[in-house]
Formats: C-alpha cells, structure tokens, sequence
C-alpha cells in the first residue's frame, strides 16, 4: 500500500497572503502554477485588529461566519464575494482589504455543489471530498438526539460546527483525542475540554454519521447548523494530540509529513488557541502567532517558536499554550508535502 495518496497537498488546501489596497472587487489569486477553486475560505487581517472570517461555497460566499464570537451568520456584501477558478475574490471591507494593512487566507477543496444525504434521521446537504477527508455539511435543526451524514466513507477525527441562525451560539469542537465523546472544545472561547454530553450525545462519529444531542449550540430545533469535517489521511492530515513538556527544547510531534498548517489548543488549559502556516513564516522558526478565538492582530515572537519539519513539527517554546508540562494538547495539521510520497522517495526537511 502506498504511503499516501496524495503527492500533492496544494490540490487540497492553499494558503495566500496579500496587502489591501480597498478595491471594491479584489481578486486573490493562490501562488501556485495551477487552478484550485476553494470551498471553504478562512480569512484574518493580520496588521490590526479584526475579525475572523469564514465563508464557504455550500451557505454562499457572502454569508459571513466570524470564529471569535458567538454570533449567527451574517450577509456582507463588502466581504468574501466569490470562490473562483484559482482563488477567491474580496470586497473593500477592512476585514478583508483595507489599504495598507496585511492579510492571510487559508483555502480548502470540498466537493463543489452540495448534495442531499440521507444517511443520519437529519436530512443534511453535503459537499464532500473523499479524497481529501474533508466536507461541508449543512443541516437543519430538531432539538432531540439526532445523526448526520457527512459524506466521507471515513470515520471523522475532527468536526467545527456552529449554529447559524441564533446568535449567542459557541462553536463547537469535536476533536477524537478529547478525553471522549461527551467532551467538547469552544473554537471562539479559551475554555478547557469541558463535559457537554447533549452536544455530540457522548456518541463518536462513524463512517458515515455525526451525533448531536440536545444542545442549542448543535441541535436547535429550526435553526441552520454548519459542520466542517474532517477525516484523516495519511501522508497529507494529522489530528493528533502531544503531551506538553514545559522546555523551549519542547515535544516533538510526528505527523508523517512536513506541515503547511497548524492549528492547535491545549486541552487541559484555559488558553488561546493557536494556528500557524508556513506562508507567513516560509522558513523556521515559524514564529507568527494568530489565534482564531481572538480578533487581536498577528504577533511576531520568539516566545511562540515552533519548527516545521519533514515529518512533523516540533515545538521551541515553553508557552503553556502550546507546551504546558504534563497537557494534552490537541491538534489539527495540513501538509506541504509527504515524508515520503506514493513512489516511495522521501522529501527533504525545510
């Protein structure tokens, strides 16, 4: 069996930055020499404060979810305008495109036009990619203990979902190395993993379904719900945890690839989460500090070391958020390219 099947991770996910410059219909254009039409875009400016942006090709572009805070979706107008042929296009909203600020957008491929799944007793609308271990999964609340197909053919390892319609509303966090499946993570919040067995009904994802219970937050009857899941493959996604050493020579985490992006938490902690990627920071130490609870601006520190890798990344920092002594910490990661890729031959470290 080959290591991977997926020699080329930049078919799957893309990572962009650019400066503003307020145009009215600015197109974002991915680097790389060949077309991706993302389903799924995540922008934050990183020279000032602002809000998270997310957007994805199943609610429609203009339809404005924001990680750090509770809120319902939003229709902006001024915001992310469009997921095109080789990137995406933005409007003059200083979230998105203020002259003389800077900013970064993470992109990922679904399945392109949603379709109806049958396989949970919620009809849900997924646009999925098997391949990838990644889709998008639309669903309309009922307030009782319900399941959800999410179109992958894999067991998910991670799922972010939000209520759409009622503000007030946490993300939630189902991660597959939380103590168990009655525990949760808030993605716009710094808790640690709490108990919360009405959110995904103390049930683990299977093949083919997700559990909600009765939390409002997951389940409230009427409302629209979004779930980003996420299966893992080999050689291209990790979802993982590391247990924290406490020393700037930190833990060494093994992914099976050298990462492109990371985002993760510390399970144990009441503290930020955090992501970084390797268009921000094209050689180590990554070292640039975003966290997706916080509208707070980019910060460049040593304090926040890290070190990307040919098979892994391997922590440089004694922060508790990302290396507290004896803490789980849990993990999502995305891959610039294989260890080894589907002929065998190993790439080289950063």
């Amino acid at each position: 069996m080959a290591y991977t099947t997926i020699d080329k991770p930049t078919d799957y996910i893309r990572i962009q930055t650019w400066s503003g410059d307020n145009s009215a219909d600015r197109e974002i254009t991915w680097t790389e020499s060949d077309n991706m039409q993302p389903d799924w875009i995540w922008v934050k400016r990183r020279s000032d404060t602002a809000n998270h942006r997310l957007a994805d090709s199943v609610r429609g572009a203009t339809k404005i979810l924001r990680s750090d805070t509770n809120g319902a979706e939003s229709t902006e107008t001024d915001d992310t305008l469009s997921f095109d042929t080789n990137g995406f296009s933005v409007g003059n909203n200083s979230g998105v495109n203020k002259t003389g600020d800077t900013y970064v957008g993470w992109g990922w491929l679904a399945g392109g036009t949603a379709s109806s799944n049958t396989d949970g007793s919620i009809t849900s609308s997924v646009s999925a990619n098997t391949t990838a271990g990644f889709s998008i999964v639309s669903y309309t609340g009922t307030g009782s203990n319900a399941t959800i197909g999410h179109g992958l053919g894999s067991t998910l390892s991670m799922i972010i979902q939000k209520n759409l319609t009622t503000g007030t509303h946490a993300w939630n966090v189902y991660h597959k190395n939380l103590t168990s499946a009655g525990y949760n993570l808030n993605l716009d919040g710094t808790y640690a993993e709490f108990t919360s067995a009405t959110t995904w009904n103390s049930t683990a994802p299977t093949s083919s379904v997700f559990s909600v219970g009765t939390d409002t937050n997951a389940n409230e009857s009427g409302s629209g719900h979004i779930a980003y899941c996420f299966a893992e493959k080999k050689g291209y996604s990790k979802f993982g945890k590391y247990t924290g050493n406490g020393n700037t020579d930190g833990t060494f985490v093994y992914t099976g690839f050298k990462p492109a992006f990371v985002l993760l938490k510390n399970a144990n902690g009441t503290l930020n989460w955090n992501m970084q990627d390797n268009k921000r920071d094209t050689f180590n130490p990554v070292d640039r500090h975003l966290a997706p609870n916080k509208s707070a601006a980019e910060i460049e520190s040593s304090n926040y070391n890290v070190d990307f890798l040919s098979n892994g990344f391997k922590i440089r920092n004694s922060l508790t958020v990302w290396n507290g002594s004896g803490n789980t910490h849990i993990y999502m990661a995305f891959a610039e390219s294989p260890f080894v890729n589907s002929n065998g031959i190993p790439n080289n470290a950063r």
